[in-house]
């Protein structure tokens, strides 16, 4: 891979960050069998743009190509971050990585980070314990599914 750029994402790329989105939700729901019911791939172009009025979202960029984004919003001395996505073809370079870092460095003042992600999502909890997330709740949304959540303190 050339060089990776992580900059702000603007409303001109939200289309294509939802369709990578839908690209890299789609193993995921995979893992879960709930494709038909996942969220990040049920998301309409009109929720994401409401979504960017109240986010921060970062682009991760190759070759031209956004290959990778998150999002996160601060409320009092919490920073939710959601939706790290990287690009299937793009996965293992570092990428997720990078683009956690960029999210966390972008907020200033907070103490604490909150993230969550299923149960069975084995590289993203990898990924997030690596990076200083700790586990804190799981809440069961069905009988093949249960949400880890996880925060990290400055």
């Amino acid at each position: 891979m050339t060089s990776l750029k992580i900059t702000k994402a603007s409303p001109e790329d939200l289309e294509d960050i939802l369709s990578l989105q839908k690209l890299a939700f789609g193993s995921e729901a995979d893992i879960y069998n709930d494709v038909d019911t996942s969220p990040p791939l049920l998301q309409t172009l009109e929720e994401i743009t409401k979504e960017f009025s109240e986010s921060l979202f970062l682009k991760a960029v190759a070759e031209e190509e956004i290959v990778g984004s998150v999002r996160g919003f601060q409320v009092n001395d919490t920073v939710f971050i959601k939706r790290l996505i990287v690009n299937p073809h793009y996965q293992n370079q570092g990428i997720g990585t990078k683009i956690m870092k960029s999210i966390e460095d972008s907020f200033e003042g907070n103490k604490r980070y909150e993230l969550f992600t299923g149960h069975k999502s084995i590289r993203n909890l990898h990924l997030y314990h690596k990076l200083g997330y700790r586990e804190f709740k799981r809440i069961p949304i069905h009988e093949n599914l249960t949400m880890i959540y996880l925060e990290k303190y400055v």
